[in-house]
């Protein structure tokens, strides 16, 4: 941000001063005041005539660009009431303007000259700048005081944490915009631990220009510790206090944490409920033990319908409409109503969810039909169920209990009906930076379960296990691994609903391969079978931070006999994109089994 050091007359006069210091070293500190700005005309006008004069700017980039966006002689150049005398003027103010946006990049001894060619229709003018040597930093001191200072782990974490990731380490070139945001990162980081209301108290940049460097100085206040109260709501007008407090994992008493209360404000901004959900803590230093959470939400309306046509590598065309009421009984009870027709896959459902209880439970109600015509089996199912699940994401739990009924006709084969009642206790563990777009850190998931003996075709049990890993490595790249698995335990797949079976294959699993292609041959169908197990490896490299390119490796199956297991292997290469929804991936994948070459491509992530 060359601007924070350019024309003085622009400067906010609480951002920065320079001030000589008897030594002959420069200080620049925040908490300075700036000179009196000399007079310049009003503002140019958004329209105006042709330029009076032109200027050429010979700097080194990102210098130029800097010059060209904030000295005066440059914004001028189209004023229609320009002037001898005002040019002149610009052009002797354009030195110390130049000097200031140099200072600001890091350049302490710049050699700068305007010349002026009247010769020339419309007059020319060049601003010359030789930056010289960038100043260096040639030490770092910060310093934290307070309570956090002696408070393990918590404070003594946060302290190791802004040091360790300053931004502006020794050897570095010092930027104005740079020595901001690293002083900015740093408070952030102490705020965001228990220590919510820090300050810093201290910060200069000792700049010596003779020899190029600078010794920068900051000091921060912890200030005490905080810890979560009650909470303070305002904006609700349908819904009861308890559904804001019900969403809430965070416990009065527990240390304050920025991570913690983020996510609680995102978990109720994905409940439907609201519109737009803002939250922050009380730092009134006189009550950090029991600190306010002041919660400020816009409901949103209650009933909304969509639909929507796509195309996607795995089901190909789809259309889909659905109907969602958040509030059909005036208690928060949400209906969503849905149907899709897709090339592969036809299916409509009706969803019940409650508000979580004071035991921060939510209860969910289904029921639905689905038909399948994948891979030459017709499936036809239907069921109707209800779970449970804990609000945390980080550690959910989840109990569920559905009746399923279910036809299978295999093409070639014999044709076969199924139900069962099963019920299934599901756990998962996120541990990661982002839940909708992680970039450290790994997720795992467990569910086991069973036919209900009685209600069932027959008795079975049925696990799957989950694991993801995403780990940055050699600065833009990074590394995801995924691996997963499942079985059913019973000697025949004969009288198990398709749905709890397996097949695997497609954008999000095996690429290379068709979706669900790889399973059981049954006559000329490939069926689910009782096992399965996958695993991914990818390795990205990322360009930019919205966008990088990678290269994989999956291999993966569904048997029914341990004894016949062999993975199907598919590698290739793809583009990364980062977007609001989750990564979205473009893959160009070949299957070593088929011999052929697929596209894949998916968006968002689904653990």
């Amino acid at each position: 941000m060359p601007q924070l050091l350019g024309s003085l007359r622009r400067l906010n006069p609480l951002l920065v001063a320079l001030s000589i210091a008897i030594s002959g070293a420069l200080s620049i500190d925040a908490a300075g005041a700036e000179p009196a700005p000399a007079a310049e005309p009003d503002s140019p006008p958004e329209t105006a005539p042709a330029p009076r004069y032109r200027v050429r700017v010979e700097a080194p980039s990102p210098l130029k660009e800097a010059l060209e966006r904030n000295v005066g002689l440059v914004r001028w150049q189209r004023y229609a009431e320009m002037t001898d005398d005002l040019l002149d003027r610009l052009a002797r103010e354009a030195v110390g303007e130049t000097r200031d946006i140099a200072a600001a990049e890091g350049f302490f001894s710049a050699a700068i000259d305007v010349v002026i060619d009247r010769s020339a229709d419309p007059a020319m003018l060049t601003l010359r700048v030789d930056p010289g040597p960038a100043t260096r930093i040639t030490s770092v001191r910060i310093v934290v005081t307070g309570p956090a200072t002696t408070d393990a782990p918590l404070g003594t974490d946060a302290i190791a944490k802004l040091t360790g990731e300053w931004l502006l380490p020794a050897g570095e070139t010092f930027r104005q915009s740079a020595w901001l945001a690293a002083k900015e990162r740093a408070l952030a980081t102490l705020t965001a631990s228990p220590y919510a209301a820090a300050r810093i108290e201290k910060s200069e940049a000792a700049i010596d220009p003779a020899t190029q460097s600078a010794e920068l100085d900051v000091e921060l206040a912890s200030g005490p510790a905080f810890r979560f109260g009650d909470l303070e709501i305002s904006g609700l007008v349908k819904y009861d206090r308890s559904l804001v407090r019900n969403y809430r994992t965070i416990a009065v008493g527990e240390p304050y944490s920025q991570v913690a209360l983020e996510r609680y404000v995102r978990r109720l901004n994905a409940s439907g409920y609201f519109a737009s959900v803002q939250a922050k803590i009380d730092p009134d230093t006189t009550h950090p033990d029991d600190a306010t959470v002041l919660i400020a939400v816009i409901e949103a309306p209650t009933k909304r319908f969509e639909g929507g046509l796509g195309y996607s590598t795995d089901v190909q065309f789809r259309a889909n409409a659905s109907y969602r009421d958040v509030n059909i009984d005036d208690h928060g009870l949400q209906l969503l109503a849905d149907a899709r027709a897709e090339t592969k896959i036809q299916s409509g459902s009706l969803h019940f969810s409650r508000p979580p209880n004071d035991a921060g439970w939510i209860a969910t109600f289904d029921g639905g039909a689905e038909r399948t015509d994948i891979e030459n089996l017709v499936t036809r199912t239907a069921s109707l169920g209800t779970r449970w699940r804990t609000v945390a994401e980080d550690d959910e739990r989840a109990v569920s209990a559905t009746y399923y009924y279910d036809e299978q006709h295999p093409s070639g084969a014999t044709t076969e009906t199924s139900h069962a009642v099963y019920a299934e206790y599901e756990r998962y563990w996120r541990r990661v930076d982002h839940l909708v777009a992680p970039s450290i850190g790994w997720m795992a998931s467990l569910r086991g379960g069973g036919g209900v003996p009685g209600v069932s075709t027959r008795t079975f049990g049925r696990v799957v296990g989950r694991f993801a890993w995403w780990l940055p490595f050699a600065g833009a790249n990074e590394l995801n691994a995924r691996a997963e698995g499942g079985a059913v335990l019973v000697a025949s797949r004969t009288g198990i609903p398709s749905t709890l079976l397996f097949r695997t294959g497609g954008d999000t699993t095996v690429r290379g391969y068709a979706f669900e292609s790889l399973g059981v041959q049954d006559g000329d169908a490939v069926v689910p079978g009782r096992y399965y197990a996958v695993v991914s490896l990818d390795a990205i490299h990322w360009v930019s931070p919205a966008w990088g390119l990678a290269a994989f490796v999956d291999a993966g199956n569904a048997v029914d006999s341990l004894s016949d297991a062999r993975l199907a292997l598919g590698y290739g290469v793809g583009a990364r994109v980062r977007t609001p929804l989750g990564p979205f991936r473009l893959d160009l994948a070949y299957g070593q089994e088929t011999h052929q070459v697929r596209v894949h491509f998916s968006v968002g992530l689904t653990f």
